[in-house]
């Protein structure tokens, strides 16, 4: 008999949550699971699926308060006889464990990949999030986080017994990356206008306080010093993005930094980008770092939680400290002066990767966790 899969997760915007929903869907084999997906029906999520037999249900999480939803959800899992409910998202959850508790004999699993602090809301919308998962926290049979740190937070300050919480790492398609592909950088480069001998820093991700772009843009000046010509794209969108542009022109650095949008070619870009920068504030565990590591970019990265699960300062990448852009600046300096050094950064962030961040491995683990909630 088929294991009966129910995923919620709000799709208010497609981020790292979504893909590995995505990603997870996929993985699982239609001969032994029965899929259910529900969501906000935003449309990069439904595109990135590939299992045909998954069965997709829109719900409307983009209203802070409707208790209708707890109904909808709960009919859903009875009708369906769902199994399992897997939810990720301060909204969705709320709701999902509430109704999988209503349904009667569901068991329920929660992916965390971000803590509460990290969410790009409002204080009192934050403080409103951790009541609500405090409050349901009871009604979670396991815990999914994505690091180590996480993992910690979870057992000590949410007292969540360590027996309910299980670290897994989020993965990518290995495959999907060739490191030696040339002809997507030639082309991507000649499609934003940078030069075949410029130095092209790439940095991608949501424009919001998190990331980190801000440092960024305040150590260009002290690397064109350096080395002349560079260039600096930033993929991506958000609510900080004329503040950036702003910053920009006040630095007087606008002829430098190229702000490329919403790219749906990440890999693509990353194979035109020299140096992979992630300069972010606070992470939960970025995907963006796995594929620059599966690309073999040399990486420079901020030390904060999540990122020092995926890089050893000096092995795999650079890691600096948050919100100094003098540190920033040396560190890409330092990759710049030294080829070598650099290619060997690449080349071992493509080792691990292959070894301990493969969906494959990522799957195989969430799965251990459904079997051993029904056994």
């Amino acid at each position: 008999m088929r294991i009966k899969l129910l995923f919620a997760i709000d799709n208010l915007e497609f981020g790292g949550g979504e893909r590995v929903f995505a990603q997870i869907i996929n993985g699982l084999s239609p001969e032994n699971y029965e899929l259910c997906l529900v969501s906000n029906p935003g449309r990069e999520l439904y595109q990135s699926l590939i299992n045909k037999e998954v069965c997709c249900i829109p719900l409307d999480f983009s209203k802070r308060a409707n208790p209708a939803l707890i109904f909808k959800l709960t009919k859903i899992i009875k009708d369906k006889k769902i199994d399992i409910v897997h939810g990720q998202g301060a909204r969705a959850e709320f709701y999902a464990r509430i109704a999988a508790r209503l349904a009667g004999g569901t068991k329920y699993v929660s992916t965390i990949a971000m803590p509460v602090e990290g969410y790009d809301v409002g204080l009192l919308r934050k403080s409103i999030y951790f009541v609500l998962d405090r409050a349901t926290d009871k009604y979670v049979d396991r815990f999914i986080v994505v690091s180590d740190v996480l993992r910690n937070a979870l057992i000590t300050k949410r007292h969540i017994p360590s027996e309910r919480v299980t670290k897994i790492y989020n993965g990518i398609e290995i495959d999907h990356y060739d490191p030696k592909t040339t002809t997507s950088r030639i082309r991507i480069r000649d499609g934003l206008g940078v030069n075949k001998d410029d130095i092209l820093l790439g940095a991608l991700g949501r424009m919001v306080w998190q990331k980190g772009f801000e440092f960024l843009i305040k150590c260009i000046q002290d690397v064109v010093k350096a080395h002349g010509e560079i260039k600096v794209i930033i993929v991506g969108e958000g609510l900080l993005k004329k503040d950036l542009e702003n910053l920009c022109r006040q630095l007087k650095v606008e002829d430098k930094t190229i702000f490329a949008g919403f790219r749906s070619d990440i890999k693509e870009i990353l194979s035109a980008v020299d140096i992979v920068v992630i300069p972010s504030l606070l992470e939960g565990f970025p995907m963006l770092t796995l594929e620059a590591m599966a690309m073999a970019k040399p990486i420079v990265a901020t030390r904060i939680d999540g990122i020092t699960e995926q890089i050893t300062d000096g092995v795999e990448g650079i890691l600096v400290p948050p919100r100094e852009p003098i540190a920033l600046a040396d560190a890409i300096n330092k990759v710049i002066e030294n080829k070598e050094f650099a290619r060997s950064l690449g080349l071992a962030a493509r080792k691990k990767v292959e070894k301990e961040f493969t969906v494959e491995k990522m799957i195989d683990e969430t799965v251990n966790v459904y079997h051993s909630l029904l056994d």
